[in-house]
């Protein structure tokens, strides 16, 4: 009986020991969730308890180089929905589909999803400021109006290609909205709250605000006045010539910077859905790839002077229309040829024998060298997506024709922007630079630059002693040659004249071409080059009949808005026997409508712009030298004004 005794005691014993081991370690275990792990539970349940409402951040707003806004946001509230929150469906359905403009069904079968939120939409999707407070006024359980955004571009179709578009979620889609997507967009904000496991809201429990971080604003190298210029002549010529489509691009041969692009057919970024997707997705001066025709000349022009195979004043060559190149006959655009002429005479007439010559005499290997040098062949790796690379020959299949028809750019297939680059290392100094259109980060706040792109060398082709050359001989080509549509009283212009057939259905085609002009100014020291290629244009189908005029425009407006003073050290242009000599600018200013077309016999025609009584302004301005029959721009405006400026 007492063993019997001990044993309970012991047992009783040990059973205490461990209920209190035991119980030390749930207290110790409490302790440790409590007061060691207390705050991370708590916030991991929070986190699973907590439902967020997002706020969309700002987008970045895209500037030109002088700060003009070109892309904006405006506020466009989202209605959203927390169906365990809603009430009453049918009602609420009801009320939402009077105020949205949309079906009562489509609203409840989004009212009564299985979701945490939803929005409402499409008609709840980006609303106008008067809709929203319209929503916050019908006090709608469960229904919440979020803060969102919708893109805005101030100036429509201006620079579409360039600035691409977003989408309904604000995400980019094409141009510079896509390819700077992530530091345009920013960071999203929301709202947040606790909700029970039906997913109603806690009471007593409070809200969280999370403030979005908006986008940076984005500064382009594109400069607004000049993409305007550029654009109404890509108007004017679609409306005259009827191609099927024309491009353009200028850009600032020392640095690479893109100063405007564009190309027709256009589009309105801001309603891109209106046009077909071929439109809006292909970026043609960057994308389009062609047979460059005679503006590819400036290469084969450069490498020979560059190798020391051509002087260009005292070497001779004669033009009998043609050249035979293993058994092939390679033909001049002019029947019976030039004759005998000069190596820079050949450049000015873009006689294509002679530059067969010139590429004959550097061989394949040099002149392919030199082709891929100056950029042909790969991407310019331009900061716009789409690019193509454009087609070179293979080495093992450059046989004499090849070579020979490459020297005067046929059967090469290239793209604008890798003409523009190469054509602006061949006359600055021998610099290739990569192209580019943006230029700056901007915060959004502080308005302090984040990043700044620089100029990127990517290689030198050329010495500045071989450039010089070539902006002589191309100079000579605008005041003496083919290019001359394109001479501008008082101002050096370079350039080059293409015309080139197009492939149809694997045959080049007698009656379609793509006509180019490639030109810089000044000569002496280029500060833009301006290219134009129109694709089919009805009628007569040379570049220098075409292209070079919508250059001259180009070019005329853009060196007097960019300060450019007139010079009288050009070189002078010579006149054919069917060619009107140039005629002064009369002096518009101060003058109404009636006292011009009464008091002046009038060699020119007028584009007037802008309302008021008088010219304010004209352009060319007075004194300048231009064709009979060309186009004076006169702006309108009050008397005063001029005074006043």
């Amino acid at each position: 009986m007492k063993g019997s005794n001990v044993t309970v005691r012991r047992r009783l014993f040990l059973s205490i020991v461990l209920i209190t081991i035991g119980f030390a370690a749930l207290c110790i275990r409490l302790g440790y969730l409590q007061l060691w792990k207390g705050a991370e539970l708590t916030e991991k349940a929070e986190n699973s308890w907590r439902r967020q409402i997002p706020f969309t951040a700002k987008r970045g707003e895209i500037w030109d180089r002088n700060g003009e806004r070109l892309a904006y946001n405006v506020s466009s509230p989202t209605i959203m929905a927390v169906p365990a929150q809603v009430k009453e469906a049918k009602s609420t359905a009801s009320r939402l589909a009077a105020a949205l403009g949309m079906p009562e069904d489509k609203i409840y079968g989004q009212l009564t999803k299985r979701e945490r939120i939803v929005r409402i939409q499409p008609g709840g999707r980006k609303i106008t400021m008067e809709k929203a407070q319209e929503i916050r006024n019908l006090n709608l359980p469960g229904i919440y109006v979020a803060e969102d955004n919708k893109r805005y571009y101030p100036y429509d179709g201006l620079a579409a290609h360039i600035l691409g578009f977003v989408g309904i979620e604000n995400q980019g889609l094409t141009g510079v909205e896509v390819k700077y997507d992530n530091e345009l967009k920013g960071s999203e904000g929301n709202v947040s709250y606790l909700a029970d496991a039906a997913n109603r809201q806690m009471p007593n429990s409070t809200e969280k605000y999370v403030e979005p971080r908006d986008g940076l604003n984005l500064q382009l190298t594109i400069d607004k006045y000049i993409q305007t210029i550029m654009e109404r002549e890509l108007d004017q010529a679609m409306l005259k010539f009827q191609p099927n489509s024309i491009l353009s691009i200028a850009m600032d041969p020392k640095t690479g910077e893109i100063l405007a692009m564009g190309s027709r057919p256009g589009y309105d970024p801001g309603n891109y859905r209106d046009y077909p997707a071929d439109i809006y997705n292909r970026n043609l001066p960057i994308w389009m790839t062609y047979e460059p025709g005679s503006t590819f000349k400036i290469i084969t022009l450069a490498a020979a002077l560059q190798e020391g195979k051509v002087d260009l004043k005292h070497d001779h060559f004669y033009d009998p229309g043609f050249i035979e190149v293993s058994g092939s006959f390679l033909r001049c655009w002019k029947r019976g040829g030039h004759g005998s002429e000069t190596f820079m005479q050949v450049v000015e007439n873009s006689c294509n024998p002679g530059f067969v010559a010139l590429g004959q005499r550097l061989g394949k290997d040099k002149l392919f060298e030199y082709i891929r040098n100056f950029g042909f062949g790969a991407k310019t790796g331009i900061d716009l997506n789409g690019e193509a690379t454009g087609i070179l020959f293979k080495p093992s299949r450059v046989g004499p024709v090849e070579l020979a028809t490459t020297a005067f750019g046929q059967g090469v297939s290239v793209t604008p922007i890798q003409q523009v680059a190469a054509v602006a290392a061949a006359v600055n100094g021998g610099k290739l630079f990569k192209p580019h259109v943006a230029k700056a980060w901007i915060h959004p706040v502080t308005g302090e630059v984040v990043k700044e792109v620089e100029p990127e060398l990517v290689r030198e082709v050329i010495s500045p002693e071989t450039s010089k050359l070539v902006r002589e001989a191309l100079e000579s080509v605008v005041a003496k040659g083919t290019g001359r549509p394109a001479f501008i009283d008082g101002y050096r212009v370079g350039g080059k004249t293409g015309t080139a057939q197009k492939v149809v259905n694997g045959k080049y085609s007698a009656s379609e071409h793509i006509v180019s002009f490639i030109a810089f100014a000044p000569a002496d020291d280029p500060q833009i080059v301006v290219y134009i290629a129109v694709d089919n244009p009805q009628g007569i189908q040379f570049g220098g009949v075409v292209a070079a005029p919508i250059v001259k425009n180009i070019m005329t407006d853009t060196l007097q808005y960019m300060g450019v003073e007139p010079r009288k050290d050009q070189l002078a242009r010579e006149y054919k026997y069917n060619e009107t000599p140039l005629v002064k600018v009369p002096n518009l200013v101060g003058m109404s409508l009636v006292d011009i077309y009464e008091d002046l016999h009038m060699d020119f025609s007028l584009a007037k712009s802008g309302t008021g009584p008088v010219v304010v302004s004209q352009a060319p301005k007075p004194g300048a030298r231009v064709e009979k029959g060309s186009t004076i721009r006169i702006y309108m405006g009050n008397e005063e004004t001029n005074k006043s400026e």
